[in-house]
């Protein structure tokens, strides 16, 4: 898939489709899933290629990308990348990026002011860094008709009153005053807790664990149903090993649990599974077997 395309497919009376910000080769396996054995990776690792993993298994590939959900009148932005013109020194991907993700966006058919809801699943700089542009010096707004719908938990953990994420890492002080602050300001934020219900189709739900606030979107239109899951998954061998995080979630126990049981709902009521980083089609299928999971299918898109 090149950068610059799109791919879509229907939920009920729902049009969903994701703009990419960025593809590619990114880190190796272990350091991206640590708790997944080599031998987990060996098994499926002809499954993963190339569209999760290369050729060789050397890195996983992933995506930076924004799902863009339309229908009932409005439209919403999951997720909103990494951003241009960032300081990002700790995460060189991510650092001073100079991409044409808004020229992408406006391909695609969405005009930044056509944008009534922008979802940040979860507060981390690959989630929120389009939730503004730089305007002569000033970040203000991308969306400026939008509801920015942000995790209280989240923006309490990553923000000024516990000293951004504890003062570990300079990023996060970053990115919260160029990506998240700006909004605030603008007072086009919304802090939610436990549910927060969009409309009649969409409602979000906290997910804890990879983060303190994260949450996934559920999507149920005419009997379809979707999920997006956020970081709850990175690689499809979470899917069959749920209890295995990536190097980034801050709680393990609690990842692991919000993990299983949004995979145990989505196999039990036939939600396709849309997670932020996957490649290739984007969107998985999941079904039990026993009492593990298995990729049934991926949508065709």
């Amino acid at each position: 898939m090149t950068e610059d395309s799109v791919q879509r497919f229907v939920i009920g009376d729902f049009e969903v489709f994701r703009v990419v910000e960025w593809e590619g080769p990114h880190v190796a396996p272990r350091a991206f899933v640590p708790d997944c054995e080599p031998e987990v990776w060996r098994e499926y690792g002809d499954r993963l290629v190339p569209d999760h993993l290369e050729a060789g298994g050397e890195r996983v590939v992933v995506a930076l990308q924004t799902w863009v959900v339309r229908g009932g009148g409005r439209t919403v932005l999951v997720d909103t990348g990494v951003g241009n013109g960032r300081e990002r020194p700790g995460t060189p991907l991510f650092h001073r990026r100079d991409g044409d993700f808004l020229g992408r966006l406006e391909r695609a058919g969405v005009r930044p002011e056509d944008v009534d809801v922008v979802v940040n699943t979860h507060i981390h700089g690959d989630h929120v860094g389009w939730n503004t542009r730089d305007a002569g010096g000033e970040w203000v707004p991308a969306f400026p008709r939008a509801r920015y719908l942000v995790p209280a938990a989240d923006d309490h953990h990553f923000g000024p009153a516990n000293g951004y994420a504890g003062g570990a890492r300079p990023d996060d002080r970053l990115m919260y005053e160029d990506s998240v602050a700006p909004v605030h300001r603008a007072g086009l934020s919304v802090l939610w807790e436990g549910e927060h219900r969009i409309d009649g189709a969409l409602t979000l739900e906290a997910a804890p664990g990879h983060t303190p606030g994260s949450s996934v979107l559920r999507l149920s239109s005419r009997g379809e149903r979707a999920v997006f899951v956020g970081d709850l998954l990175h690689s499809p061998v979470q899917v069959v090993r749920p209890d295995c995080n990536s190097c980034f979630c801050l709680d393990a126990r609690g990842a692991a649990a919000s993990r299983r049981r949004i995979l145990e709902q989505a196999a039990d009521e036939r939600e396709l599974v849309v997670p932020a980083h996957f490649g290739g089609s984007g969107a998985v299928e999941v079904r039990r077997e026993g009492g593990r999971f298995r990729v049934a299918g991926w949508d065709a898109a």
